[in-house]
């Protein structure tokens, strides 16, 4: 029973790690990669389409990506997508692909990108204290029904705590990385 809930908790740990991680590859540094825009929405007949659905990528210069329409006829919309983002780039449209220069950061935009980058392992140190809560609640449950004794619920929340402690430093090194990259010129 206790082995379940920690198991539990411990797989939706490191998917919040995961998700903060896949956050942070949607702040640009200097460099161009597809993970910037291809979760962008797209107005594609009527419904909001993920940009990757709609085109390919390619980068063949660092600080350049190629965006490249499945169907010609969505290059528009694709344009109006990445202008209405919060990128901040302007798209060049040559008829058959979107071409995005990536311009280089200055120091002030590189400080308030690793602002962002805080607050986003914030919120994921946050996801994973709401689990810790959660999985808690679960146990002092099984302890108030008699299912476990108090001693092994003092093992199972050390445990818990444990793998708290892991999960928000792991979310550490990998904010660390990209402060890193972010600050690199």
């Amino acid at each position: 029973m206790i082995d379940d809930v920690l198991l539990e908790t411990t797989e939706k740990m490191t998917k919040a790690v995961h998700h903060t991680s896949a956050d942070f590859s949607t702040v640009r540094t200097g460099r161009a990669t597809p993970a910037l825009v291809e979760k962008l929405k797209v107005e594609y007949y009527g419904s909001d389409v993920p940009l990757q659905q709609l085109a390919g990528f390619n980068v063949p210069e660092p600080r350049v990506l190629v965006v490249a329409p499945y169907d010609k006829s969505s290059l528009k919309a694709i344009e109006k997508a990445i202008q209405h983002s919060d990128l901040g780039i302007t798209p060049s449209n040559d008829g058959t692909v979107i071409r995005l220069v990536f311009p280089q950061l200055t120091t002030e935009r590189r400080k308030d990108l690793v602002k962002v980058v805080k607050h986003k392992a914030e919120e994921g140190r946050i996801a994973i204290r709401n689990l810790r809560r959660a999985a808690r609640h679960e146990l002092e449950a099984f302890e108030k029904e008699g299912e476990i004794s108090v001693d092994e619920l003092d093992r199972a929340e050390k445990e818990l705590e444990k793998l708290t402690h892991e999960h928000i430093a792991e979310i550490d090194r990998v904010l660390g990385r990209k402060e890193q990259e972010l600050l690199e010129v």
